[in-house]
């Protein structure tokens, strides 16, 4: 069995014993020999559901009003900046992207949240206070199933020890930002889970008319400023409906 030494760190550096001592495999440090030093490094992501071309184009012309009277922090696109729907939050080691990706493609083959619909629309109050508009989802009980599975699947791998650097920035995120993620197990999962997809920031004017649709994707995202879905890592298609 490998040993190692966990030295504390935001990047989780570890030293790797470099010889075999024991020639049955078991690997010791050799504090005679030169020591690597290996950073892990760490990031804040979002698992999502990344709605159909017709939603996410109404995301963002929704978004476009706010921009239109209000200075906003979020500027939905189909590039970098992408609407979604967040199943679970946390920070991973970078290299376990590809151990995820395996979790998910199962998860995307055999529990499909079928037909979404978007209710309506609200206006929140994040945890800096300022207010934020969102298309409310229906919560059906595919979807509830879904977010728990991925919450369950992925939890081994999440931790919520975070700082700033985790987030893909420019810009930096903000402290709101940082609780929203470390919250995110106590108040927006499991019995709590509100699903939505958040417009941006100011008051949504005009209401959307009740839309069924399917998600397209279900992917893992690094996550920026505003819990924003800045950079997809990896997606996986969902099954279709029979």
């Amino acid at each position: 069995m490998q040993e190692f030494f966990l030295v504390p760190s935001h990047t989780w550096d570890y030293i790797r014993p470099l010889r075999n001592t024991s020639g049955a495999g078991r690997l010791q440090a050799d504090f005679r020999s030169p020591i690597e030093v290996v950073q892990v490094a760490r990031i804040a992501v979002d698992v999502v559901l990344l709605p159909s071309e017709e939603v996410m184009d109404m995301a963002i012309e929704a978004n476009r009003g706010l921009l239109r009277r209000d200075a906003d922090k979020i500027t939905l696109n189909k590039a970098d900046c992408l609407p979604h729907i967040s199943l679970a939050m946390g920070c991973i080691e970078e290299t376990d992207i590809v151990n995820l990706g395996r979790i998910l493609r199962p998860i995307a083959k055999n529990s499909a949240p079928g037909p979404l619909t978007v209710v309506g629309a609200s206006v929140e109050t994040d945890v800096a206070g300022d207010t934020v508009s969102v298309f409310k989802l229906k919560r059906t009980d595919r979807l509830q199933s879904l977010h728990e599975t991925v919450m369950r699947e992925l939890t081994p791998y999440f931790s919520y020890h975070l700082g700033a650097d985790m987030v893909l920035s420019p810009p930096a995120a903000s402290e709101s930002t940082l609780r929203w993620i470390r919250d995110y197990p106590e108040k927006s999962s499991f019995e709590n889970f509100s699903p939505h997809i958040t417009i941006g920031y100011g008051q949504i004017t005009d209401l959307p008319a009740a839309i069924e649709f399917h998600a397209a994707q279900l992917a893992l995202c690094h996550l920026a400023n505003h819990c924003t879905c800045r950079k997809v890592l990896t997606s996986e298609e969902l099954a279709t409906e029979s």
